[in-house]
Formats: C-alpha cells, sequence, structure tokens
C-alpha cells in the first residue's frame, strides 16, 4: 500500500471535511427548498470514500455507485460547484441540471454515476470492467452498493459473470446498518454480508469502515488483485450514516443514542486524532483548513445559485439524433 503520511492524513482531513461541509450545507438548502426531490447524505461513511481514493489510480480506475452520490465525484476530481448547481438544477450542473440528487455523473473523471434503481449499478459497474478488461486499459472499477441493494437478484448474476470472466472490479457493500428504515437483521438470516462472496469463491472479507487506512489497505490488495488480472473481490464496509436515509426520513427506527455513539468513532474526529497526537498540525494550521473549507462551500452555493436554469429548449437538444427523423438534431 501507498505509505500513509502527514501529507496523507492532511488531506484526508480536508477532503473529508469538505464532503461533510459541502452536505451540510445542502441539508440547509435543501430545508429552503433549493434542492428539489430527493437527498440521501453521506455523513458518516466519508472513510469509505478516501481509503479508496487513496488505493486507486485515478488516471484509468472507475467509480460507480447507487444515489447517495454527491461527494464521490468531488474525490474523484469533478469540480464541487459543478456539482453543488447540479443540486439546484442548474444548466452549469454536471447534467447541465437534468440529473438531480440522485444522478451525478462524470465520463470525463471516470465516475459512472449515482443510480436510483436499488442495485441497478451492481451489473453495470461488471460491465465497466469487462470493457476495461477487453480494451486492457489497466484500470479497475469500484462498484458500490448499499446493504439493501445486497439482497437484489442482480447481485449474484454480477458476482457469477464477475467471477467466471475474471473481471478487473471489486465490489463494495457500504453497510450503514439500515435499508432505509430496515435494519440488517431483518432483511436476511444473516447478518454478516460479505459472506456472499463465498459461494461464488470470490476473496471477501469485512472491512472498518470508519477507519481510511483499513479502508485503504483492503483496497489496495483488491485493486492489486483485480489488476493483475486475478478477478473481482467482495469487501464489506461496515460504515454508519449520521442523517437518516433521505432528508424525509423521521428515522423512528433507531435512537439518539445509538447515533452518538457511533458519533464517538467518527471518521474525521480519528483522522484528526492522529494530526494533532503526530503534531502533524498546529491547531492554527487547522483553523486554516477550517475556513478554507468553509470558503469553498460558500463559493459553490454562490455559483449554484447565480447559475441559470436550463432553456426549455434543452430537453429536446439532448435527445440521440436519428437520420431519418430530422426534426429533434442532438445539439449538446
Amino acid at each position: 500500500m501507498k505509505e500513509v503520511t502527514k501529507e496523507v492524513y492532511l488531506k484526508w482531513y480536508e477532503d473529508m471535511l469538505l464532503w461533510r461541509k459541502f452536505e451540510d450545507k445542502l441539508a440547509a438548502l435543501y430545508i429552503q427548498q433549493k434542492v428539489r426531490g430527493f437527498l440521501h447524505l453521506y455523513n458518516g461513511q466519508e472513510a469509505v470514500l478516501a481509503g479508496a481514493l487513496h488505493a486507486m489510480d485515478l488516471t484509468k480506475d472507475k467509480m460507480i455507485t447507487a444515489y447517495r452520490n454527491h461527494v464521490q465525484p468531488i474525490g474523484m476530481g469533478v469540480d464541487p460547484k459543478r456539482v453543488m448547481a447540479e443540486l439546484l438544477g442548474k444548466a452549469t450542473g454536471t447534467s447541465k441540471g437534468m440529473g438531480g440528487s440522485m444522478h451525478i455523473f462524470s465520463k470525463e473523471h471516470r465516475f459512472y454515476g449515482g443510480h436510483g434503481i436499488v442495485g441497478g449499478q451492481i451489473p453495470v459497474g461488471a460491465g465497466l470492467a469487462f470493457a476495461d478488461k477487453y480494451f486492457e486499459t489497466g484500470g479497475v472499477t469500484m462498484t458500490y452498493f448499499g446493504d439493501g441493494a445486497a439482497r437484489q437478484g442482480s447481485l449474484h448474476e454480477a458476482f457469477n459473470m464477475a467471477m467466471l470472466w475474471k473481471l478487473p472490479v471489486v465490489f463494495i457493500v457500504e453497510n450503514n446498518g439500515y435499508a432505509m428504515g430496515t435494519s440488517v437483521e431483518r432483511t436476511a438470516n444473516h447478518t454478516d454480508i460479505w459472506k456472499l462472496g463465498l459461494g461464488y469463491e470470490m476473496p471477501c472479507g469485512p472491512v472498518d469502515g470508519m477507519n481510511p487506512v483499513k479502508v485503504a489497505e483492503a483496497m489496495t490488495e483488491a485493486i492489486d488483485r483485480a489488476r493483475r488480472g486475478d478477478g473481482p473481490t467482495f469487501l464489506e464496509m461496515k460504515t454508519y450514516r449520521y442523517r437518516g436515509h433521505s432528508m424525509s426520513d423521521a428515522q423512528l427506527y433507531r435512537s439518539k443514542e445509538e447515533v452518538e455513539e457511533y458519533k464517538k468513532i467518527d471518521p474525521i474526529t480519528q483522522v484528526l486524532d492522529v494530526i494533532m497526537d503526530q503534531k502533524y498540525a498546529t491547531e492554527e494550521e487547522i483553523e486554516v483548513i477550517d475556513q478554507r473549507v468553509k470558503d469553498l462551500v460558500e463559493e459553490c452555493v454562490k455559483f449554484a445559485e447565480e447559475s441559470p436554469y436550463p432553456e426549455l429548449q434543452q430537453l429536446y437538444d439532448v435527445v440521440y439524433a436519428q437520420e431519418d427523423y430530422p426534426f429533434t438534431p442532438h445539439k449538446l
């Protein structure tokens, strides 16, 4: 694994803090009805992304996930201002304002989207990996899904094909304890989701998803295996979300005490503790990072709010061009 240096810890802290504050601002904007539709926040799960990015090669590796998908593209290199604009439905957004919260996408940065169909991205991720194997790009696809999606039949089909063809894919279930409001214990007679890989003789195992170092270690091993042609891995990231399934979730299925207990192992706090214990930064230097993050979030909001909404004509400009149907030329 690439060494986890002082610089890595400081980057992890700043990145995870940005993702957290970015989404805290989104929650406020949602209450103001500036973000419409659904809004699924990632608060608490940031170490899963931070550790993975440390192990990935962003020049060729891909990522695909479900609809809790705002911070992943930022981590992959997408301008956060464009992500914020997409969430506000503006023409400057990643999908020109037509994807919204659940469908952030960037082909340029190899982020193949948030997907609203539960588990629908799992076989698509295997397909992206098939393309990498076919074209010999050396890339690996990180395919993320939630614990609820682990109960979908599409997972088993994708697992079978991925193992049969030794596809360069890492399947990652982000087990945050609840599929919407249904606990893992109520969805199956087993709670160790990673064991589903055993039925396909797929390398698999549990990972502490609240610690970016543990995530990076597991992801490095899985990515190396995929890149050398030995096929997929299935990892269960045991993590937790501090907010509800979506902004409309009253969270009646869990206690406030449970949430507070998990906040004691907050990934951002864990990283900050290492930084301070190892004297990687002074309190004043941390304050500078905090202010830089705050300023960037405000820049994102300003950019998004000042951006125009898409013109109505855009609805007709994004359909596929067709030679024998000349009435709606493809302009974008």
